[in-house]
């Protein structure tokens, strides 16, 4: 399970060309992207979503880090209005061509959310799940900018639902991986490895996912005006109510703004 969960973190070819290393790495995937064993888990992981953060029609949801769009469309087709942003050009084209009734999509660097005056509480709810945005940040990057910005998206009342990776996680499994490195310091993993696009050609990647504790969580929602309703140890297409434990791979945290 180790490898193809980090493989889907965060990949990058060799070559750098765009504002953040993710963008080449979902212009060598494509829709290649969707292979991957991780996605297909969307269908479970809306369903409990949707009842876990009251999503009916008509609710006006985010999507943060969207990708290839698979939560949006889900969403969309229970009839909730979905825009969708992602850094990757690429994958915003793929979203919107797949697009039902419901689902926008736009171009946006996850770190400006709260500079852009037009998301400022306009959402019932804001999703970022399978690190996308959060979490795909370097050493010296900026999940607290992305953070703070989801939170500002929400009128008072929203819900977040958010995954992360666990650092625990990494520490207790990933210590012998040799194409794997932990920064204690950072809390960032770093990891050497290889994607595949829609032909079949390979590149060599790198890529780095933000680890993070339940604590860190809580922190970073009490300095944005969020309630933590649940923090849930969770995999792709197991999400649900359950212990936190160093078991699993990703943490689900659903928190409510209150301001």
């Amino acid at each position: 399970m180790g490898p193809d969960l980090g493989r889907r973190q965060g990949l990058t070819s060799a070559r750098m060309t765009g504002e953040h290393w993710f963008e080449d790495v979902a212009d060598h995937l494509g829709r290649a992207y969707l292979r991957y064993s991780f996605t297909k888990g969307t269908r479970q992981e809306v369903e409990y979503l949707v009842g876990a953060l009251g999503l009916r029609p008509g609710r006006r949801v985010l999507d943060v880090g969207c990708g290839p769009g698979r939560h949006a469309h889900a969403l969309a087709e229970r009839g909730i209005t979905v825009h969708g942003i992602d850094i990757s050009r690429r994958f915003v084209d793929i979203a919107t061509a797949d697009a039902p009734d419901g689902a926008t999509f736009e171009r946006i660097d996850a770190r400006a959310i709260g500079s852009e005056p037009r998301f400022v509480g306009a959402f019932d709810a804001v999703i970022c799940l399978c690190q996308g945005a959060f979490g795909l940040m370097t050493a010296d990057g900026d999940d607290h900018t992305v953070f703070a910005g989801m939170a500002s998206a929400l009128r008072p009342g929203g819900r977040l639902a958010l995954s992360a990776f666990s650092s625990y996680f990494v520490v207790r499994h990933w210590g012998d991986d040799p194409n794997a490195e932990f920064d204690a310091a950072t809390g960032v993993n770093h990891e050497r490895t290889e994607i595949r696009d829609e032909a079949g050609t390979v590149a060599e990647t790198d890529l780095w996912t933000g680890c993070y504790t339940p604590r860190e969580l809580r922190l970073l929602c009490g300095a944005n005006g969020l309630r933590v309703d649940s923090i849930s140890s969770v995999e792709p297409g197991a999400y649900g109510l359950a212990p936190v434990t160093v078991e699993s791979p990703e943490y689900l945290l659903l928190a409510t703004r209150f301001d």
